[in-house]
C-alpha cells in the first residue's frame, strides 16, 4: 500500500467492538459512526470504498430493520461501494437479506479479525479492480463504435458485421427507422476503414429542395444558373480519399438517380454547366428508413440503383427490438445529463425502469436521450421516476426481473406452444419439448392448462 491510506467507514454502535475494530485495521483510513445519520454523512464526506456495516444499529438495536435501511441508502447514494454487513451469530437470515439487497458479503459475530481482514481486503481490491476498468471502459470510448452502445444481440450483431465490412471498399447500405443510429454507424464504417484521415461528408437528401440537389451534389461551374458567379465544388468532390454518407436516399429525386449511377459505376462527375469528367476516389455510405424494395416496384427507384447500393446491406434493429438496450442507454444518457446540467441523480426508479423495457420507442435512441434530457433537468427526487420521463408503466407488456417468474412465464408459452402445434396430443408435445409425459403433466397442473 502506498503513503495513501484506503479508506475504510465502520458503522458498529458498541464502543468495544469499535475498538477492537480500528486496531485490527490499522493500515487504513478507519471511520467510525455509531448511526445512520453519521454513516451517510461519511459517506457524502470520503466516499469510502468499503463500508462495514452492523445489522443492529439504533434505535432498532436487537433487529436489523435500521441496519437494511442504511444499506439501501449506502448503495443508493453510493452504488460502487462494497459494504461487508456485520450480523449476530444466529442471524444468517438477515445477513442473506442483505446480500440480496447489494451487500458484498456478511460476517457473522463474534468477531475474528483475521477472517474479517480477509474480506475487508478483498473488496477492497474488487472495488480498484472496478474501477480501473472504469477508466479503460472511458478510454474505449474514443474507439470508431464511439456513440453506439449495446448488450442485445440483434445490435452487437450489427456492430460486428460493421467491424468486418468497414476496411473493404464496398458500398453499404444501412436500412432502419428514423432515429436508430445510422449515421453513427456510417461514421463508424469510415473510422475503421483506410480512409480514416480522410474527410467523412454526410448529406441528407430529404433535407435539401430537389432543384438545389444535384447542385449540392455534383457542384457547379461559373455562369451554369442565375446566382453562379464562381466554380463551385460538390459534396462528392469533397469526400474525394474519404467517405461520402447520403443519408436518406431513398428520398433521392428519380431525376437525379441515373446521374448517381454513373457516379456510383465509373466514379466520375460532372459539375452543372460543365464538360469536363472530374475522376473521384470516394468510399460510399448510403441509408434510408424507406422500403426501397417497394419503391422499385412502384418505378419511384431505379432497380439498378438499388443494387449498385446495396452491395452490402445492414439492418439497424428498431429500439423496441433490442432486449436490455433501452435500459443500458438510458443509464448513459442520465449520466451525460447528470454532469452536463450539473445534477446528481442516482439512478432510476423500479417503475421508471419498467416503464422504459415496456414502451414502445416509436422515435427510437433519438426519443430515448430527448426523454432523459428532460427528465434530468426536470426531475425533482434523487432518482429519474416514470412521471419524470412521462411514460407509464404497463404492467402487462413490463418484463417482469424476478428470474423464477420469467422462467414459469417461458415454460408456459412452450407449453402452450407445443399443445397447440400437436392439437393437445400430450405425447407428441412431451417429445417435442424434451421431458417425459408425467413431467409434462405436472407442468400442466401447475400452470393450469388443459
Amino acid at each position: 500500500m502506498g503513503s495513501t491510506k484506503d479508506t475504510l467507514l465502520i458503522v458498529e454502535d458498541d464502543v468495544g467492538i469499535q475498538n477492537q475494530l480500528r486496531w485490527s485495521f490499522d493500515e487504513y483510513e478507519v471511520l467510525l459512526a455509531t448511526d445512520r445519520e453519521g454513516a451517510l454523512t461519511h459517506l457524502r464526506r470520503s466516499e469510502p470504498p468499503v463500508v462495514m456495516l452492523d445489522l443492529g444499529l439504533p434505535p432498532d438495536a436487537d433487529g436489523a430493520k435500521e441496519g437494511l435501511a442504511t444499506l439501501e441508502q449506502i448503495l443508493s447514494l453510493a452504488p460502487d461501494t462494497k459494504v461487508v454487513v456485520v450480523t449476530g451469530n444466529d442471524d444468517r437470515e438477515n445477513a442473506v437479506r442483505a446480500v440480496g439487497a447489494g451487500a458484498y458479503d456478511y460476517y457473522q459475530k463474534p468477531i475474528d479479525a483475521e477472517i474479517l481482514r480477509l474480506i475487508v481486503e478483498r473488496a477492497f481490491r474488487l472495488h480498484a479492480l472496478e474501477m480501473e476498468n472504469r477508466v479503460l471502459n472511458q478510454q474505449r470510448d474514443n474507439s470508431p463504435l464511439n456513440g453506439i452502445m449495446a448488450a442485445s444481440a440483434s445490435m452487437l450483431k450489427v456492430c460486428q458485421t460493421v467491424e468486418k465490412v468497414a476496411p473493404t471498399s464496398v458500398t453499404v447500405l444501412l436500412l432502419g427507422e428514423s432515429g436508430t443510429g445510422k449515421e453513427l454507424l456510417a461514421n463508424a464504417l469510415h473510422k475503421l476503414s483506410p480512409r480514416t484521415g480522410r474527410r467523412f461528408i454526410a448529406i441528407n437528401c430529404a433535407a435539401i429542395p430537389d432543384a438545389l440537389l444535384e447542385s449540392e451534389l455534383f457542384g457547379y461551374e461559373k455562369g451554369a444558373f442565375t446566382g453562379a458567379s464562381k466554380q463551385t465544388r460538390g459534396k462528392i468532390e469533397y469526400a474525394d480519399g474519404g467517405t461520402l454518407f447520403l443519408d436518406e436516399i431513398g428520398d433521392l429525386p428519380l431525376g437525379l438517380q441515373s446521374k448517381m449511377l454513373r457516379f456510383l459505376q465509373q466514379r466520375v462527375i460532372e459539375r452543372l454547366g460543365g464538360r469536363e469528367a472530374i475522376p473521384v476516389d470516394v468510399r460510399v455510405v448510403c441509408a434510408t428508413h424507406r422500403d426501397l424494395p417497394t419503391l422499385v416496384s412502384e418505378g419511384k427507384f431505379r432497380e439498378d440503383l438499388y443494387y449498385r447500393i446495396s452491395e452490402i446491406t445492414i439492418k439497424i434493429p428498431a429500439l423496441r427490438e433490442r432486449d436490455g438496450d433501452a435500459a443500458l442507454l438510458a443509464h448513459s444518457f442520465l449520466a451525460s445529463y447528470n454532469k452536463q446540467h450539473g445534477r446528481n441523480l442516482h439512478g432510476f426508479s423500479q417503475s421508471a425502469l419498467a416503464a422504459i423495457e415496456s414502451y414502445h420507442w416509436p422515435g427510437n435512441v433519438r426519443e430515448l436521450e430527448n426523454k432523459l434530457k428532460r427528465a434530468v433537468i426536470m426531475a425533482e427526487g434523487s432518482q429519474i421516476s416514470a412521471d419524470d420521463l412521462e411514460l407509464s408503466v404497463k404492467q402487462e407488456n413490463a418484463m417482469p426481473f424476478n428470474l423464477r417468474e420469467v422462467r414459469e412465464n417461458a415454460e408456459r408459452t412452450a407449453v402452450q406452444r407445443a399443445l397447440s402445434m400437436y392439437n393437445g396430443n400430450v405425447t407428441q408435445a412431451a417429445e417435442i419439448l424434451g421431458i417425459s409425459r408425467p413431467t409434462l403433466y405436472d407442468m400442466l397442473n401447475k400452470y393450469g392448462l388443459k
